[in-house]
């Protein structure tokens, strides 16, 4: 097992226990970028931040981590 596998297994124990407060993090970082841009990029950034969480929920292969 290589170190990016084991970075993996770290990061979906991390989503699978708490992934309500990653996608909390997530969003309020969205909303800050939001703030901070003017609101102009925000269908940008809410696509990021929706990518995101795809991304970390499907670590495990199981879309069920973050809502």
């Amino acid at each position: 097992m290589g170190m990016f596998d084991n970075l993996k297994d770290k990061a979906t124990e991390a989503v699978d226990e708490h992934g309500d407060k990653i996608s909390e993090g997530l969003d309020k970082a969205g909303d800050v970028a939001d703030e901070k841009t003017g609101g102009r990029y925000g269908d940008k950034i809410d696509q990021g931040t929706d990518m995101a969480k795809d991304q970390l929920d499907n670590l495990d292969g199981q879309d069920d981590d973050i809502e």
